[in-house]
């Protein structure tokens, strides 16, 4: 399957260390899991395999081929922690140019969609923004796809609704999700990463968490 590899990401802002000995590996068909304390480096790391955050090094490759901007050739999709639909421009006009074609008859019999495809991103709730702008992501051409904090600003019900959703993609797409949230997480993975001190720890328990000081030990 086809491979997105990230090695050796080195970031510091001023004198401060932020990544210093990052590895990972996500394979189409994949999910992984980020975890990490607020301050780590996680969205920065999204940010530096997506092309939008120029880090000190890296190295980002698709089967061993260097990725300079991953969202060129839709190679890689990004959703960031802020909204990022235009306003002005009706929903269903943004979803034509964002989804795949192959998911298209998917994609429009979504409840979500189904419901508010004629407004545009200003007459939405935080929540149902939210919620359209995931599945235009979860739903593009991309083969690999960035998840940053998905269940912010949703509902635990509405989280239910979309961990099978994103399970379903991750059979076909490569996906890597991080959200403070780690119970989501871990519930939608195949594998679990932790940043730790700058570096990747790979997280076979949750026992292994407490370890690393991510969450209490019981």
């Amino acid at each position: 399957m086809p491979t997105l590899k990230v090695d050796s990401v080195q970031l510091a802002f001023g004198h401060r260390k932020i990544l210093q000995d990052i590895y990972l590996e996500c394979r189409q068909g994949e999910i992984l899991g980020l975890l990490g304390r607020n301050g780590c480096g996680k969205s920065s790391l999204l940010k530096i395999i997506f092309g939008t955050l120029k880090p000190d090094y890296k190295y980002v490759a698709i089967d061993d081929v260097f990725v300079y901007k991953g969202y060129i050739d839709n190679q890689i999709a990004y959703l960031p922690q802020h909204n990022y639909l235009p306003r002005g421009i009706p929903i269903r006009q943004l979803a034509a140019m964002m989804v795949d074609d192959q998911y298209w008859y998917e994609f429009e019999q979504l409840t979500i969609y189904k419901n508010h495809h004629h407004k545009k991103a200003e007459q939405l709730s935080g929540g149902e923004l939210r919620q359209l702008e995931m599945l235009m992501i979860l739903y593009s051409k991309a083969r690999f796809i960035l998840l940053d904090e998905p269940f912010t600003h949703v509902t635990p019900v509405q989280c239910d609704y979309f961990k099978p959703i994103i399970k379903t993609v991750g059979k076909t797409k490569g996906i890597i999700v991080t959200d403070h949230q780690y119970h989501n997480v871990m519930d939608i993975s195949d594998r679990i990463i932790l940043i730790n001190d700058g570096s990747t720890k790979p997280i076979n328990s949750v026992d292994d968490l407490a370890v690393y000081h991510y969450i209490s030990g019981t």
